[in-house]
């Protein structure tokens, strides 16, 4: 059977991983802290009838013969470039500008990470996200608070209506070696990896950490006009892989009928 045909068939099926891909990042457009995802290729094994460099009976062959037979997909990895900071007046909304997560408790109790700063106090007083997961590294405000003040470095501090200080906090984020190497679970979570390494936990604004911007959320850092690009790249090399599978069969139909 023509290797062309496995060839373009595994070209179609990575574009279509490709394309996947790319309607997950324009589904995510509007997302808060959302981070786009990328794919990458790699050819597969070769099929070598000459070897390179083999002894051609006197000398050393300068090249030889190698097929190739398609292409595959190897990773889809997040990209965590910053996303646009916009401000939405909210006093517990908080956006990372740089490297960094916050903190919450998952399900069974253990701990996940997220850019998504939209929190909102929860029934019991403790500040939560929207999906009701505490933030670990955000300390409860007291009873009487009216205003919360949170400065760059991750300072808390809490209010009455009066303007007495009842009491003051600080602000943790989480820093990972290769964040690409987290797990996206959904709902704006990640979870820590063997790929991704431990977590270092930090004051915002040291040690290469980001900064705090209170009252703003961070917006997805999926660029719309890219994605529609990437679409439309993605569709061609799916038609010409296709076109491909189309000329083998019509080259291997005519050889059949050779003996008419």
């Amino acid at each position: 059977m023509s290797i062309s045909l496995y060839s373009a068939a595994s070209g179609m099926e990575a574009q279509q991983t490709n394309l996947n891909v790319i309607s997950n990042n324009i589904a995510n457009v509007s997302t808060t802290g959302f981070k786009k995802s990328k794919v990458e290729f790699q050819d597969m094994f070769y099929q070598v009838p000459k070897s390179v460099g083999a002894d051609s009976g006197g000398g050393i062959l300068p090249t030889g013969i190698q097929i190739g037979s398609g292409t595959q997909v190897v990773s889809t990895s997040k990209v965590f470039t910053q996303g646009t900071v916009t401000q939405t007046g909210e006093q517990l909304d908080v956006a990372i500008v740089g490297d960094g997560f916050f903190r919450v408790t998952g399900p069974d109790n253990q701990t996940l990470y997220t850019r998504d700063g939209a929190f909102k106090v929860g029934p019991d007083g403790a500040i939560m996200t929207s999906q009701g997961m505490e933030a670990l590294d955000f300390p409860a405000p007291p009873a009487g608070t009216t205003k919360i003040v949170i400065n760059k470095t991750g300072g808390v501090t809490y209010l009455a209506d009066n303007g007495d200080v009842l009491g003051r906090g600080t602000i943790q984020t989480a820093r990972f070696r290769n964040p690409s190497g987290l797990l996206a679970l959904g709902g704006n979570l990640f979870r820590e990896t063997d790929a991704s390494g431990g977590a270092t936990i930090g004051n915002p604004g040291s040690d290469g950490t980001g900064s705090l911007q209170q009252g703003y959320l961070e917006t997805s850092n999926v660029n719309i006009v890219e994605e529609m690009v990437n679409m439309i790249l993605a569709q061609r090399a799916y038609e010409v892989n296709s076109k491909s599978i189309q000329t083998s069969d019509s080259m291997m139909q005519q050889t059949a009928q050779l003996k008419r």
